[in-house]
């Protein structure tokens, strides 16, 4: 296990440094860049007072350089104008359009981010999972059909439709704040067990909204799984054995249909970040998706490139825990490869 976790980590590396690049060139491919199309501006209406400014700060970020050197300087392997550091040093870069250190546009957005899709993946799984082996193993049943249509509505409904309902009713029942993932009086405050507090109780209505579409698809995924599973012969040999259903069920069907449902992990984390940029706008969250929206609009490259790479990064670590969780699972699975030897 240990070396297998070793050589992963390793491989990730690779995977970044290629990612990264790959990401560097699209935001690369619109013509021009913040600095250079807000100059364009200021010539267009005439105004000179602010072109010096620009020009420096196209030298100062070597937005002046070829692509690659701008990439390089980004990662950090190459050294930049006036100390200027990258990645690798701890330095995210620069935010032209807040005129401020990524780091510190992204700090609490960043960390409400994995808060709130730590919490979508925890509520899809913790209800996605009963729901699903309940389905399978009593198919055909009123539960089964009823669990079917609220699964199809949930899939149906529009985020931001959900969402605007449940606020309403969040706010008239509970008294809680319409949008944000904090009351407002919180906000810029330290943390204390109030701030803490107020985060989760209003973290329930989005990672409801957020979370039902992928609850939905998880409970038809493990269903289908479960219910092939069943079907096999070695579930009839088993029954015919005298094993009782609790047991037959935990000890070979479950395991081997959580396969899929176990391995959806690596995809699941960084869709939660996409899928819940429109979420975000509608009902006020301040994560990241907003923010990665507005930079992407804006060719603002030093914000947009860390937070693309810390998707990647969500990614990667998603399909490590899943590749590990399988090799739990299913004894099938070697993580060493001694099966293929």
């Amino acid at each position: 296990m240990l070396r297998y976790l070793v050589q992963r980590l390793l491989v990730m590396v690779p995977t970044l440094l290629v990612i990264s690049l790959l990401t560097f060139i699209i935001i690369q491919l619109p013509p021009g860049d913040y600095l250079s199309n807000q100059i364009a501006e200021l010539k267009a209406r005439g105004e000179e007072a602010g072109l010096a400014k620009l020009e420096f700060l196209r030298q100062e970020f070597a937005l002046d350089r070829p692509w690659l050197e701008q990439y390089a300087i980004w990662i950090g392997v190459w050294p930049g104008p006036n100390g200027f550091n990258g990645l690798l040093q701890g330095n995210w870069g620069w935010s032209f359009e807040h005129q401020r250190p990524v780091s510190e546009v992204v700090g609490d957005g960043l960390l409400l981010t994995i808060v709130l899709n730590a919490a979508v993946v925890l509520f899809v799984y913790v209800v996605a999972f009963p729901i699903g082996i309940y389905s399978a193993t009593r198919q055909y049943s009123i539960g089964d059909y009823g669990f079917t249509l609220i699964g199809y509505i949930g899939l149906a409904t529009p985020n931001f439709l959900l969402g605007l309902a449940l606020l309403y009713f969040a706010n008239r029942w509970f008294g809680i704040s319409v949008g944000g993932l904090m009351d407002p009086r919180y906000i810029g405050a330290p943390w204390t067990m109030g701030k803490a507090g107020s985060v989760l109780a209003h973290l329930i209505v989005p990672v409801i909204v957020i979370g039902t579409s992928g609850t939905a698809a998880m409970i038809r995924r493990l269903r289908a799984n479960l219910l092939d599973e069943l079907q096999k012969q070695y579930v009839v040999t088993a029954r015919a054995k005298g094993l009782s259903e609790r047991r037959l069920l935990a000890k070979y069907p479950l395991r081997m249909a959580l396969n899929p449902f176990v391995a959806d992990i690596g995809s699941l984390l960084p869709s939660m970040v996409s899928g819940s940029v429109i979420v975000s706008v509608v009902l006020n969250l301040p994560t990241i998706g907003p923010v990665l929206l507005d930079a992407l609009a804006s060719q603002d490259q030093y914000l947009a490139g860390f937070i693309l790479l810390f998707v990647t990064m969500l990614t990667l670590v998603g399909m490590l825990i899943s590749d590990i969780l399988l090799a739990v699972l299913d004894p099938r699975i070697r993580l060493d490869g001694e099966a293929a030897r």
